[in-house]
């Protein structure tokens, strides 16, 4: 799958993903501080699925209907690289090609699946 992980989420998760044999664009890596509006805008444009812990994200695929290939919003208690990387592996391994397309809130205990 083609990820862009936001500089929120971290160069571990983009580590891993790719450890994982997935095309990861990192924004972290290659274009720190970019605006969310430039992230979003990139996502689509390479058809990517885009992975952040950045709630105003939603509010830019709903409210502005920004529309990259899908979003996945980790949610969670533990914010350390070992969790998102545990609750996205799960979640890639139950739902795989549902994410395309979805906005994906996970958490450590449940996945939402919400409408676009």
């Amino acid at each position: 799958m083609r990820f862009l992980v936001d500089e929120c989420t971290g160069p571990a998760v983009a580590k891993w993903l790719r450890q994982h044999n997935h095309d990861v664009v990192s924004v972290y890596e290659q274009a720190q501080g970019a605006p969310d509006d430039t992230v979003i805008q990139s996502a689509a444009e390479d058809d990517r699925i885009l992975i952040t812990n950045d709630k105003d994200f939603g509010e830019k695929v709903y409210r502005d209907r920004r529309s990259p290939r899908g979003v996945i919003l980790p949610r969670l208690e533990d914010e350390r690289p070992a969790s998102k990387t545990a609750v996205l592996s799960r979640v890639l391994d139950l739902y795989g090609q549902r994410i395309q397309g979805s906005f994906v809130v996970v958490s450590e205990r449940r996945v939402r699946f919400a409408r676009r």
